[in-house]
């Protein structure tokens, strides 16, 4: 099966590789790297706001 590279594109057989998905152990490292500079992110939503992305209200029920 020839799958394309996720970093450069390049083709390459995937059984014969051992760094598949990637082509070449240096695709696979800045592929890592980029992980670990924060370069690709997974959005996560803020616990403290609401749906519209506001702020929740704070609740002074316990303050006297």
């Amino acid at each position: 099966m020839i799958l394309k590279c996720p970093r450069c594109g390049k083709e390459t057989e995937s059984i014969s590789n051992p760094f598949r998905p990637f082509c070449s152990e240096r695709c696979k490292l800045i592929d890592l790297g980029n992980w670990i500079d924060g370069v690709y992110r997974i959005p996560v939503k803020n616990a403290d706001e609401d749906e519209d992305g506001l702020p929740h209200a704070q609740d002074d029920s316990n303050w006297k």
